[in-house]
């Protein structure tokens, strides 16, 4: 039997691994079919839990974002890039490439009721987006050209129709959310953020804390988008002063961005407190980073702000609220 796991890789896709070895592609008649169902779905469920967590973060915040974007909650998976298509194909009972892979909890898409998981899809708008070129296995390029394209018509119309296999079709009306795409990899322990997505290694250790901590992680990797982190990075270096101060400015954030998605602020000062002594400080650059009871006592600071604004009648609007410790503009951090 194929080793299902290794068959799932980045950018929220589920990408089989074609086995190096093999002189040619395996038959999906000698595969264990139902094993291989199985990983995916553990997959596609680690993937909705993001999905479902990150779509509170960026709807509930939508208000205090700079450019927000419309959004249906959508994320559609591409056989094609699989490392065996064939196979994923049997696997899922598909027999064209586009199907649907999550609808984020509480999304247009899935309060439309017609975004089940695996659903295929044979046409957006005027497209049929099996019909495009595909690339090679495992490069998730036309995936992502067409999730740009959905984006382009929810820009232009605030709705674009999508026709199922049965011939059905649905046309949920987007609504306003941060900008931002949240992605699960199968590759790596990390939680990232690239300017434009937030990308989760499906061995996170976060994954074990439950929703809310995992929330708080999250939260922290949305904030360095929201406040445009990379690019400022980009434009003057990363030295430790530097990347100190943008790793503060995502930690006074994340209770903000927690306590607008419905979350308890309070989660942000206790992931620190939980994440520490399973994680270390490994993946950080040495000295970039405040000690770990330094940041949950930053973040506690934070929510008592925010517990003060409500009893006082006010909305958490973080972009009025929580200053900057970067000069977006003229490139100063300070100490």
């Amino acid at each position: 039997m194929l080793d299902a796991w290794r068959w799932l890789t980045g950018c929220a896709l589920a990408a089989m691994l074609a086995s190096p070895a093999a002189a040619s592609a395996p038959d999906p008649a000698d595969v264990d079919l139902s094993a291989e169902r199985a990983a995916i779905a553990r997959f596609q469920d680690a993937d909705q839990l993001l999905q479902d967590i990150g779509w509170r973060l960026v709807r509930g915040n939508a208000d205090f974002c700079p450019d927000p974007r419309p959004s249906i909650g959508l994320q559609l998976q591409d056989l094609a890039s699989y490392g065996e298509p064939d196979i994923a194909r049997a696997a899922l009972g598909l027999e064209r490439d586009f199907a649907v892979q999550t609808a984020a909890r509480g999304s247009p898409a899935a309060l439309e009721g017609a975004f089940a998981r695996n659903r295929e899809i044979t046409r957006i708008g005027d497209t049929d987006p099996n019909a495009l070129k595909a690339g090679a296995r495992l490069e998730w390029k036309r995936l992502v050209q067409v999730h740009d394209a959905i984006d382009g018509a929810l820009k232009a119309d605030g709705s674009t129709r999508f026709t199922f296999g049965d011939g059905s079709t649905a046309a949920p009306q987007a609504v306003s959310v941060c900008q931002t795409r949240f992605e699960l990899s199968n590759e790596g322990e990390r939680a990232v953020a690239d300017g434009k997505r937030v990308v989760i290694g499906a061995r996170f250790d976060g994954f074990a804390l439950g929703e809310g901590l995992l929330a708080a992680a999250i939260a922290h990797e949305l904030a360095h988008n929201l406040l445009a982190h990379r690019d400022w990075l980009d434009r003057n270096g990363r030295k430790r002063r530097n990347i100190r101060a943008t790793e503060r400015e995502a930690d006074r954030l994340m209770p903000w961005l927690l306590a607008n998605a419905g979350y308890d602020p309070a989660a942000a000062a206790q992931f620190f407190r939980e994440y520490k002594p399973q994680n270390g400080g490994a993946f950080l650059l040495r000295g970039s980073h405040d000690q770990w009871q330094d940041r949950a006592e930053a973040v506690e600071t934070q929510s008592e702000r925010i517990s003060a604004l409500r009893k006082a009648g006010e909305r958490p609007d973080w972009s009025v609220h929580v200053g900057r410790l970067i000069d977006p503009d003229k490139g100063r951090a300070k100490p």
